[in-house]
């Protein structure tokens, strides 16, 4: 099903979101000397590099052209053996679902437990204000299950796990090394700082705004001010840009915040070349 759910949203996504200045995706690059990305339309998928170890953060959409870019990085799909899943949708885990291509079986699967419950099939997925409920997500990957708070190394990196339900029930964060944090759909970069995530797509906006006030104050208590890595929008090292409107949802289809430097149509991307990707670090938002 991964396939047809993700020609499906590229085809109609692409007519609901042209012109509305939501999406602002990086090309593929390197962020820093750790940090990569991988365009997919819209969305970012990204890897951390320490040692001999990467660590692939989501998986991105069903997409044709992933062992091609990621090569443009230099990185081997089969030298991935840890996939870190901030949620289950068909833009974050598409690579690894069951009508894949296959690059990633032999990798490990890391999902929140209560995240787990919609590859159960104990959950179904709304989105559009809860009048479409998304097919079911069928994965044969290993999977380690994890818990709000959890922390664990893989090869002398560290991770931490930080639930963040709204957007789905069992949406995770992960901050690596105390000094990147992986935020999925958490958190959309606006012009003027940061929202809560795409009102249409959540599950309950509410409690993604309490999950996103929550957030910010775990990091402020531990004096934690980390690189925001976001699915759709960039990313930014500018704390308080992060957390900018946090009380506040992105409306696409009501007044909201434009941003003009967004494509009108992210699904475009003619731009995203392997000579861009090649030609420096990805400048990041709000600094």
């Amino acid at each position: 099903m991964s396939k047809k759910a993700t020609e499906f949203q590229k085809k109609e996504m692409s007519k609901m979101y042209r012109g509305k200045e939501i999406f602002k995706p990086l090309n593929t690059g390197w962020v820093d000397e750790h940090v990569a990305c991988v365009r997919e339309w819209v969305a970012n998928i990204f890897f951390y590099r320490k040692g001999d170890t990467t660590i692939m953060i989501d998986a991105g959409y069903n997409y044709g052209r992933l062992e091609e870019k990621m090569g443009w990085l230099g990185i081997d799909p089969s030298s991935i053996r840890h996939i870190l899943i901030t949620h289950q949708d068909t833009d974050h885990v598409g690579a690894v679902e069951a009508d894949s291509l296959g690059l990633f079986r032999k990798a490990k699967l890391y999902v929140g437990e209560t995240e787990n419950r919609y590859l159960t099939g104990e959950v179904r997925r709304k989105v559009i204000y809860h009048l479409y409920k998304l097919p079911q997500v069928t994965i044969r990957n290993e999977k380690v299950l994890l818990h709000d708070g959890e922390a664990f190394e893989i090869d002398g990196i560290r991770i931490e796990c930080f639930l963040v339900p709204g957007h789905t029930w069992g949406h995770m964060v992960y901050l690596i090394d105390g000094k990147y944090l992986f935020t999925g759909d958490t958190i959309w970069l606006g012009a003027d700082g940061g929202y809560s995530f795409i009102s249409a797509l959540a599950e309950d906006n509410r409690l993604a705004v309490r999950s996103l006030a929550e957030l910010e104050a775990k990091l402020e208590a531990r004096k934690l001010h980390p690189m925001f890595l976001t699915g759709h929008t960039g990313w930014t090292d500018n704390f308080t840009f992060a957390f900018a409107h946090k009380d506040k949802l992105c409306s696409p289809f009501k007044k909201r915040v434009h941003d003009p430097s967004a494509p009108y149509d992210a699904y475009d991307e003619s731009d995203d070349t392997e000579e861009r990707s090649k030609s420096g670090y990805l400048k990041g938002v709000g600094r």
